[in-house]
This record gives structure tokens, sequence and C-alpha cells, in this order.
């Protein structure tokens, strides 16, 4: 199993099963052409290319090329890495008949071909250094962003400050904010946030 730092993108929940077994990533689904009008699902991609970068990898057929393009036409190209799986003829062995052009998807693409396709995108694994120490829950009580009376409000008001849906679960939020940043750099984030509240 190879550890990739850039979040990686997908169709579906099967895709995203497929890689989890292959690779040690942060692994987000498109939930196919929902994403043309999931406006929280975008803006989460979008946090996730800034901060992290991101790896497209879709299916071969012309709805995975046209999910592609949509992504690749609201997020700064130089953030996204493209993975493209060679055109196989075949059908998935959950599914009863082929998919409409006839090929493979991810999830049913051969392992040693998904692995040489992210290899021929010159992504083999590239490691970044450990993040810091976590967020714990403490620290968003400390920044008042949990278990305050003002807690909610506050998290909304930094979610719109990070591009990011305003009722994420504080859980989902921790989880995300541990995925993207770690303490000291979302510890720069919060600071800034406030400053600009003091400013308006």
């Amino acid at each position: 199993m190879i550890k990739i730092d850039k979040a990686i993108i997908v169709e579906g929940k099967y895709d995203k099963i497929k890689l989890e077994n292959l690779i040690d990533a942060l692994i987000i689904t498109t939930d196919g052409f929902r994403i043309f009008r999931d406006k929280d699902k975008l803006a989460l991609i979008k946090l996730l290319a800034r901060e992290k970068g991101i790896i497209i990898l879709t299916d071969s057929d012309s709805a995975g090329m046209l999910i592609r393009s949509h992504l690749k036409g609201m997020i700064d190209r130089e953030s996204i890495t493209n993975v493209f799986l060679p055109q196989l003829l075949g059908k998935e062995r959950r599914k009863a008949t082929k998919s409409a052009e006839g090929y493979l998807g991810v999830e049913g693409t051969p392992d040693e071909i998904i692995l040489k396709a992210f290899e021929k995108a010159g992504v083999t694994g590239e490691i970044t250094p450990e993040l810091s120490r976590k967020v714990e829950k403490r620290d968003l009580y400390f920044w008042d962003l949990s278990g305050t009376e003002n807690s909610s409000k506050n998290r909304a008001e930094l979610c719109e400050h990070m591009g990011l849906p305003h009722n994420i679960p504080t859980n989902s939020f921790l989880d995300l904010i541990n995925t993207v940043y770690g303490f000291e750099k979302f510890s720069l984030v919060v600071e800034k946030w406030k400053q600009g509240r003091h400013k308006s």
C-alpha cells in the first residue's frame, strides 16, 4: 500500500472502497453527477485542492470525462493531478450488465493497472512531513468553537471564512481540519478569522 498526501477524487463509493485497499489517502466521492449541483461537496474539494492538492481519478468513459472536466473548470489546474485509466472492455462483478460504453470503471480495473496509472501520472507515494499535533475538542472549546454559548454561530462564521458549508457537525469538522491542517496551521486560520471579525 502506498501513502499519498493529496486527496483523491473518485466517482462513487465502490471506487472509494477499491482504492482504500491500495492507497492510504483521503478519498472523496463526487457521487456521480451530483457534484454538478452539490455546492457543499464542491466547496470541500476546493478547500482540499487549495491546501493539499487533489488527484482526479474517474472512469474512462464519457461520463467520467465529463465529471473530470467539470472539476477542472471549477478548480485551479495547478492544484490538480490527473490520473487516467486505460479503456478496458468488461463488466464489474456486482453488476448484471456492462456499462453503457462497455468499459470497466475504477472499481473493476485490476489493482496493478490502477497503480501503474498513478505511476504514469508521477504519483509514486510521495509522503510529506507529518502534520503538527492534532486539533482536539478542548482546542475548539478554547477558541469558542464548541461547547460554549456562541460556538455554533462562531463555527458557522469560521466555515464561511474557509469557504465551507456552515452546517458541518463538530466531529466531522474536527476530522476535516485535522486532515487538512493540523494544530499549528489551523491556529493561524483561526487567528486570521478573528482578526477579520475585529476589523468589521
